[in-house]
């Protein structure tokens, strides 16, 4: 019987643990260069792990693994695996994040494709249009239900459902043009009252719209308590403005040569 660690090994493995040259020539033998041996520790009743540091670029704090196994009347020692494991404080990879949960604002670019999940719960089915249901008297008919059929919807396979609408709404509003930006705070007047101001359709409505001025937050979505200082109402100051100095004259400079100046000098001290 063998104890070792507070362990009462069943077998005589004193020649498992001992054989850390067959360990050491396992990892060489597979093109490692292992460092110092670290511990030995006994895996069931006829196998030991053998632990050396692991000098690898990238890998710090990670160690080499060999399993050595034996087996009842038996000299011959078995090199069972080899493998390489993250020791106390290793340097590990982050976990592992799916693609759909990386993607951030502003990483999608001409030609990339990102599909939405069949399941995303910021979208709902829709009513498809497939041209079969309506019959019109004449053209002006199809033109009024086509602007009815755009502003319900109809046409595409999914819709904004009211998780979508709601997280859009909140992200709008918490975002650089919503009404708690630098901008908003130090604005006189409201987007609700510019005329630059174009409100959304349907429920948002009341709380967004996109802004129409190429000198301010032109093409993007606007709370409508949002503001900035290209409000249309906003007028421009009185008079042709001063200057913080007045202007200097430089016609009055005398434009003296340097020849002419050190003749004078010299003149001066004779």
């Amino acid at each position: 019987m063998l104890h070792t660690g507070g362990v009462t090994l069943a077998f005589d493995g004193e020649r498992l643990l001992n054989a850390v040259d067959v360990a050491r020539a396992a990892l060489v033998d597979d093109g490692q260069q292992p460092g110092k041996h670290l511990d030995a520790s006994p895996e069931g009743d006829w196998a030991v792990t053998h632990y050396f540091e692991a000098d690898l670029a990238g890998y710090r704090g990670w160690q080499w693994c060999v399993v050595l196994a034996g087996a009842p009347e038996s000299d011959d020692i078995t090199v069972s695996e080899v493998v390489l494991l993250p020791g106390e404080g290793a340097l590990l990879a982050p976990a592992w994040v799916p693609w759909n949960q990386r993607v951030v604002p502003g990483d999608l670019s001409p030609g990339d494709m990102l599909a939405a999940d069949t399941d995303d719960v910021r979208l709902v089915p829709n009513q498809v249009d497939t041209g079969d249901e309506f019959r019109f008297e004449s053209e002006d008919d199809a033109e009024e239900f086509g602007q009815i059929a755009g502003e319900l919807g109809l046409g595409r396979r999914r819709l904004l459902s009211p998780e979508g609408r709601d997280e859009a709404a909140q992200r709008w509003y918490d975002g650089e043009h919503g009404p708690h930006s630098d901008m908003a705070a130090a604005a006189t007047y409201h987007c609700a009252t510019c005329g630059f101001y174009l409100p959304l359709s349907g429920a948002l409505r009341p709380a967004f719209g996109v802004c129409a001025n190429e000198y301010s937050a032109d093409g993007r979505v606007v709370a409508a308590d949002y503001g900035c200082g290209a409000h249309s109402d906003i007028t421009a100051p009185s008079g042709d403005g001063s200057p913080a100095y007045d202007a200097y004259d430089d016609g009055a400079l005398e434009i003296v040569s340097v020849a002419a100046s050190a003749d004078a000098g010299a003149d001066a001290t004779a």
